[in-house]
């Protein structure tokens, strides 16, 4: 990425990169989520660079992840995930539109893993 080529949201650089953590805990957690077109984008970029570390499999590379995401989803990110991507070389993640919200018109995305697959929860 380019200098200066990020989107910023109308937040400042603390409350972005706490945006970023939560969205990706919460994207390993559940596998996918829900969220606005850009914003997807954007979450794209941080997860696949977490699962490129994750693939080292080494302790700094945890102590790494533990400063980005969560304890349980740097478990799970290194335990199944990594796994699945193995002989991946990118493209972790997969982005499907949505179309817009009814609210205030912004373009929705699902953002998921490739390759994962999920038993739906009832």
């Amino acid at each position: 990425m380019k200098r200066g080529n990020q989107r910023k949201f109308g937040r400042d650089r603390k409350v972005r990169t706490a945006m970023y953590k939560s969205m990706a805990t919460a994207l390993i957690d559940h596998g996918q989520i829900k969220t606005t077109q850009a914003k997807a984008k954007s979450l794209a970029q941080v997860v696949d660079k977490l699962i490129t570390l994750a693939k080292r499999e080494n302790l700094n590379a945890r102590r790494e992840l533990l400063g980005h995401v969560g304890e349980k989803a740097v478990k799970k990110l290194m335990g199944e995930i990594v796994k699945v991507n193995a002989d991946r070389k990118g493209g972790y993640t997969r982005i499907i539109r949505l179309g817009q919200r009814a609210s205030d018109g912004a373009e929705m995305a699902l953002i998921e893993f490739t390759g994962l697959s999920l038993s739906p929860k009832s």
